[in-house]
Order: structure tokens, then C-alpha cells, then sequence
């Protein structure tokens, strides 16, 4: 009944659900970045793992999925942006009906335990969207750095190598993160780390493993590690506060999922300081780590829309 699309920064979950919530099967395939590379390719990611689908469930190349796509997505942060991706979807005729949204309410949905409260995701990037028991919602354009965010696997990703060359050459202070991040990548300083990627010879993305490895340096009790592990908690009590507000539920308890690979790997130094934070300043919400993916939430936002209630 249900074709459902989470598309992330890093990676692509779809999911064919039947009326009961049950997932018949699923697949993943790579980043959904239509802000980077067209909305043309990233439907082929969606695409491709559409047909390892077709593949488990030995269906025919040409034949109708489901009743109705419900995908959910990065890069689906302005209006004219849904238009094109819906269009785009539409074309491929894989479903009747279809709906588009930002991937924050797909981690919304899978997580609360009412149809309302707030996202925050801290995955490749980061996002947050509320909505409020009267309706109401709460979105951001989230493009990055031009709309005030920061902070994620790539931001985080960035910092550790500034911090590491910055030690290496007396710039900064001096860190466990320099000689981390050159063994990491084999080199022997941290400045031939960095060069390696300016040349092309390391591969963009590859600035996200270093997100992991700050969290590690900072778990040892590195001071400049654990600045940039202070400044992601801020920002992501930060965003959740700010949506709490606008929605005047500051004082009412009410549920902040919590998502996105770096919050969902649960790195207590970084989990810690989070919820000391939230403690402080934004003492009536209850901080939730969903076990389900947001997938699972595009599945349920899919059965919403059709007016089912899954058994499940």
C-alpha cells in the first residue's frame, strides 16, 4: 500500500509497507543530495534501490509499487523544492498518489508518541521541525551555514581536521587530534591529510570519518575535542529550545526525538552534555532516541495520509 522514502545526506532507506504497517521489503542505496547533484539523480538513488525491491519480491520492471509514495527527504526544505521533487517522483509512475516532505517529520513520526512534538536531526548536517498539538508547525530553510546552522558529520568532520593542522603548526593549541587524524588516513602530519584532500586524491565525503574520531579524542578528555563537542550540544538544545518556543510548549512536557547518525550512535560525551543542556534550558521535554528508523516514520506519515491505522 505504502512506497516510503527516507532519503538522508548520507544514505537512502526505502520500505514497501502493506495496510498494517507490515515492511515487505526494503533496501538502501547512497546519499540523497538533490541540492548537489539534481533532482534527476537523486531520484535515481531512490530508483535503484526500488529495484533491488523488485528484485526480493521478484516483481516485473514496469509494474506499479503501490498505492502511494510517501517520501520523505533531504533537500525538501523550501516549497518550490517539494514541487520539484513531487514532479519528479510523479514521473516515474512507481505509485498513485504521492506525498514529499522534509525527513525531519519522517523522524518525528517514528519516534513520538503523539502526533505532535519536535525533531532534531544531526546527521550529515542539521535540521530540526516541530508540530504542535493544535497543528501548528515549525520548519527551517536549514541550507547550511547561509541559514545560521551548524554542526553534524560534516561540520564536525571539518573541525577536527582545522583543529588538528592548527595544533600541528602552532596556530592552535596543541591536540590529541593531530596525530588522530594522521594515523586515521595513514599520513604522516595531519597537513598532508588535508592537502591529500584539497588534491582530490581523498575523496570529499571522507571528511565525515573524522566526526567519529573527534568524538573518540573528545571521550579522552581532549580540551579542543571536547569545545567542538560542547558547541554541537548548544546547537542542538539550541534548535529544540527556539521550536519549543514557537509552538508555547517551553512549559508543557512534551517529546524531542532525537536523530541522525550522530545522535543515533549515542556517544555518551556527546548524549551527556545534551541532556545536561536540556536539564537547564528546556527543562519540561523529554528527550527520545527512537529504535525506529525514519523510514519506519515515512511509512506511518504514508498510512496517515490514506486514512489507515496500521495494526502494527
Amino acid at each position: 500500500m505504502v512506497l516510503a522514502v527516507d532519503g538522508g545526506n548520507s544514505k537512502t532507506d526505502v520500505a514497501l509497507a502493506t495496510a498494517d504497517g507490515e515492511v515487505l521489503a526494503q533496501a538502501q542505496a547512497g546519499p540523497f543530495t538533490p541540492q548537489s547533484t539534481g533532482v534527476g539523480s537523486a531520484i535515481d538513488v531512490v530508483a535503484k534501490a526500488i529495484g533491488e525491491i523488485r528484485t526480493q519480491l521478484e516483481l516485473p520492471e514496469d509494474a506499479p509499487l503501490a498505492r502511494h509514495l510517501s517520501a520523505f527527504v533531504a533537500g525538501a526544505d523550501l516549497p518550490q523544492e517539494e514541487v520539484a521533487l513531487g514532479e519528479a517522483f510523479a514521473a516515474r509512475g512507481w505509485t498513485e498518489t504521492f506525498e514529499v516532505g522534509n525527513d525531519t517529520f519522517a523522524l518525528l513520526r517514528a519516534g513520538a508518541s503523539h502526533p505532535w512534538g519536535v525533531a532534531v536531526v544531526c546527521g550529515a548536517g542539521t535540521n530540526c521541525a516541530g508540530i504542535g498539538p493544535d497543528g501548528r508547525r515549525v520548519r527551517y530553510p536549514a541550507i547550511g551555514i547561509l541559514t545560521g546552522d551548524w554542526g553534524g558529520g560534516h561540520a564536525l568532520g571539518q573541525r577536527a581536521m582545522y583543529a588538528a593542522v592548527r595544533g600541528e603548526d602552532g596556530r592552535g593549541d596543541p591536540t590529541a587530534l593531530t596525530e588522530a587524524v594522521a594515523a586515521h588516513f595513514g599520513t604522516e602530519t595531519a597537513i598532508e591529510a588535508a592537502l591529500a584532500f584539497h588534491l582530490g586524491t581523498f575523496a570529499d565525503e571522507r571528511i565525515h570519518e573524522l566526526s567519529p574520531l573527534l568524538l573518540r579524542v573528545a571521550t579522552a578528555g581532549d580540551p579542543v575535542a571536547l569545545e567542538y563537542v560542547d558547541k554541537q550540544a548548544r546547537e542542538v538544545v539550541g534548535w529544540a529550545r527556539t521550536t519549543l518556543e514557537k509552538l508555547d510548549l517551553l512549559d508543557r512536557e512534551t517529546e524531542v526525538i532525537l536523530g541522525g547518525g550522530v545522535l543515533r550512535a549515542a556517544v555518551p560525551v556527546l548524549m551527556d552534555r545534551i541532556s545536561v543542556l536540556a536539564a537547564t534550558r528546556i527543562p519540561a521535554a523529554r528527550l527520545v532516541v527512537p529504535s525506529r528508523r525514519p523510514v519506519h516514520g515515512a511509512v506511518l506519515l504514508g498510512l496517515d495520509r490514506l486514512g489507515v491505522t496500521p495494526a502494527n
